[in-house]
């Protein structure tokens, strides 16, 4: 293998990867920005006692479903698949974002209190995301779309 044909190669996964990540980030805002509308909505519609409670897990279970069929299509490369199929990784996706989320939620609680001060706890929320999404990706690709697909692309390592 030449040195030009090797820094090509090179060139290309970091670009794919380089394009990967966006993407990723991409989708990872539009599922938070349809969680928040899905509160939004909720509250809109019942905003008296406890109201808050409902919004929250409607608007987790939009960005979830969101973020599922995005990252299903866009990021693993997998097309639609038997409903069966497709159930089962949505449960396996689910069971890593809330491995994940409860992560989020440590780290940004433990800042808090740690810290202290009024920025700590959004300190802890952006590390704690940014090693949950980090986390969440590797779980996805072992776990719930494990099997190879001719078109996926993955980070490399």
């Amino acid at each position: 293998m030449s040195a030009q044909y090797a820094a090509a190669s090179v060139t290309t996964r970091l670009a794919s990867s380089a394009s990967l990540i966006v993407r990723y980030m991409l989708f990872a805002l539009l599922a938070t920005l349809a969680n928040l509308a899905s509160q939004w909505t909720c509250l809109g519609i019942y905003d008296g006692a406890h109201g808050l409670y409902p919004a929250i897990l409607t608007g987790t279970a939009v960005g979830l479903i969101v973020k599922f069929w995005l990252d299903k299509r866009w990021i693993y490369s997998e097309a639609a698949a038997d409903i069966r199929k497709t159930g089962a990784q949505f449960v396996l996706y689910t069971l890593t974002g809330i491995a994940t989320t409860l992560l989020f939620w440590g780290t940004e609680l433990l800042f808090d209190r740690l810290i202290g001060t009024q920025w700590s706890k959004y300190l802890g929320a952006m590390l704690g995301l940014a090693a949950g999404y980090t986390i969440k990706y590797r779980l996805d690709v072992r776990f719930v779309f494990a099997a190879p697909s001719p078109t996926r692309r993955t980070i490399q390592q």
